[in-house]
């Protein structure tokens, strides 16, 4: 029998940041450069520093998200939390907002939120400025409008001294380099929102023939979310967003032949194999068969008796009131027998009554409710003393020699068995016999088959999820075939592949495949993957920034800034290509002048 696959949800919620003590390294001799991967969907941040003391790895990883409360009315004010303080991301899913469109940071102030909380947690302790070199990472042909803003925002808000700009991907090419460089290569990127392949020659980016297809780990999660609700509409509330992420993260592959391996999911035997179910949070309470029928007696019996207690105290609070009321008119009554005339008018006047006959009516009317009232409160009495005796098991059986005394007892009960027969207990079968075939556990799970292999199959037929783009392998025999063939052999000797989209078991031996389709018969090529995909460019950046640490090449500087603009961009091996704005020349407007004077003044040759 195969072994059953059943995963629970971890639904591990975000530990907030500690505000950390940066080592004394990071400020002498001179400020260490702040490495910051500006992911869309994780911050990762650290220090660029060659001292032992500061570790050589990111100190802050978060999600790239912030969420602002409006405040309660009368309380505190707006409150906005950042990354790993907001501890979950379902429970304010329509507060998040991200700084980023696809891949490229267009919200600013939500950019600054980001920047303030790194800065804040990494313990940078200058005042009023940043004093330390930033590396930051931007997109791949990030649009000039971005980093110029980008650019205004470290200069102008946070005083940076200087600036490096580099692509993610090429970090982590850069991370992984081999001994010969500056090496050539083709980067497939895939990431939260976009997948890029990117042909480097001679260690540097070609940026005309670079492509972007808009899919990636979101797109795959959202279409993810979308086939399971349709499955189990039952639990459409439960199928969230991080636990879809959770699926595709733990329990998603990529299959070398998608036909092939859809047809394997067929064979009931396979199936019974290889899926895997995740078990949905569920309580046992929910199902009224497991509450024993004991239970439910009992409960149903402390109902009746607060009920019954509760009317109680009515009537009793009610029978006091009436009888102050009636005091009251027996009284004003009385002053009508004993000749008071004078009095008895004053007092009918403030009981907003006419006459004696009215008054007379009215002390009848509350003689009969106070005496109705008297009843009933007897009644209940009786009635609560039947319930506790009715609550006796077999009531009939207390007195086995059967005396006079208990034949009584027994009459005494049958007489007001009508007024509870709701509440006598049924005959019971066995508990067994009536517990039916079903199991809540089971009805709480999803069962993953072919889901395991569709949601990360968009990046290679976006047409999957009604998108018209071309997929990895169209894309990538595309871009191969802008060059000739001494340099494609060149490209395809170094497929390098890196980016959290690409971390799918499966997905190397699927670009193997593809390239063996794709290329001349018996041509070689080898396929590699980042050595942590995910924190590789953070990791290539760190490199990038301790080499060229003390010198000024990729290194944008404020006096740059100030004379070429926040757009500028000091190119290196891992950066963009910088390509400035070019505007139209126009004429001189003094030369303009003469012309139009010229045609003006003699309409007579112009006709």
């Amino acid at each position: 029998a195969a072994p059953t696959r059943v995963f629970a949800f971890r639904d591990a919620r975000w530990a907030p940041d500690p505000v950390l003590e940066p080592s004394a390294a990071v400020r002498s001799p001179q400020p260490a450069p702040l490495v910051i991967d500006n992911g869309s969907f994780q911050t990762r941040a650290g220090w660029a520093c060659p001292d032992p003391s500061v570790p050589a790895e990111p100190l802050l990883r978060f999600r790239s998200l912030a969420a602002r409360s409006r405040g309660a009315r009368g309380g505190a004010g707006a409150e906005t939390q950042v990354g790993n303080d907001l501890g979950s991301p379902e429970p304010l899913r329509w507060l998040l907002r991200s700084p980023f469109d696809r891949n490229v940071p267009v919200q600013l102030e939500l950019q600054e939120l980001l920047l303030d909380h790194v800065f804040q947690r990494l313990g940078v302790s200058s005042q009023g400025c940043v004093d330390h070199p930033i590396v930051l990472t931007e997109a791949v042909c990030n649009p000039l409008y971005s980093r110029q803003m980008m650019s205004e925002l470290l200069f102008e808000c946070y005083q940076v001294p200087k600036v490096s700009y580099g692509v993610d991907s090429l970090y982590s090419f850069y991370h992984n380099r081999r001994q010969n460089w500056p090496c050539s290569g083709l980067v497939i990127s895939s990431g939260y929102q976009c997948t890029h392949i990117l042909p480097v020659l001679e260690g540097r980016l070609d940026a005309k023939n670079c492509k972007r297809i808009n899919l990636g780990g979101c797109q795959a999660a959202v279409y993810l979310q979308r086939l399971l609700q349709l499955k189990y509409p039952g639990h459409f509330a439960a199928i969230t967003l991080s636990r879809m992420e959770e699926i595709l993260h733990e329990h998603s592959y990529i299959a070398q032949d998608y036909i092939e391996e859809l047809q394997k999911w067929r064979c009931p035997e396979y199936y019974e194999d290889n899926v895997h179910k995740m078990q949905l949070p569920f309580s046992n309470k929910l199902l009224g068969s497991t509450v024993a029928s004991e239970e439910k007696q009992e409960k149903r019996q402390q109902q009746l008796r607060r009920l019954q207690e509760l009317n109680a105290r009515r009537r009793e609070e009610k029978l006091q009131l009436d009888q102050e009321r009636l005091d009251r008119l027996l009284y004003v009554q009385e002053l009508l027998e004993d000749g008071q005339m004078d009095q008895f008018h004053k007092a009918l006047v403030e009981l907003n009554m006419d006459s004696a006959e009215e008054l007379q009516s009215y002390i009848n009317k509350l003689s009969l409710s106070v005496e109705q009232t008297k009843q009933k409160i007897l009644q209940s009495e009786v009635n609560i003393e039947v319930d506790v005796v009715d609550s006796k098991p077999e009531t009939p059986d207390l007195d086995p020699l059967g005396s006079e005394q208990s034949l009584e007892d027994v009459e005494s009960i049958n007489e007001f068995e009508p007024l509870f027969a709701e509440e006598q207990p049924e005959v019971e079968k066995p508990v067994a016999a009536v517990q039916p075939v079903f199991n809540l556990a089971e009805y709480h799970q999803l069962f993953l088959g072919t889901e395991r292999i569709r949601a990360p199959e968009i990046v290679f037929q976006p047409s999957l999820i009604g998108e018209d783009q071309a997929g990895i392998a169209e894309t990538m025999q595309y871009v191969l075939e802008r060059y000739s063939k001494e340099q494609q052999a060149i490209l395809v000797q170094n497929v390098f592949l890196t980016g959290g989209n690409t971390m799918y078991p499966g997905l190397k031996a699927r670009i193997q495949k593809e390239l063996l389709e794709m290329r001349p018969f018996q041509s070689s090529f080898q396929v590699s993957l980042a050595s942590s995909p995910v924190l590789d460019a953070w990791y290539g950046a760190r490199d990038w920034a301790v080499e060229h640490m003390t010198r000024e090449e990729g290194w944008i500087s404020r006096k740059d800034y100030e004379e070429k603009g926040g757009e500028y961009l000091k190119e290196h091996c891992a950066s963009n290509v910088y390509v400035p704005i070019r505007l139209p020349k126009q004429a001189p407007r003094a030369a303009e002048a003469p012309s139009r004077a010229s045609g003006t003044g003699n309409p007579g040759e112009q006709a």
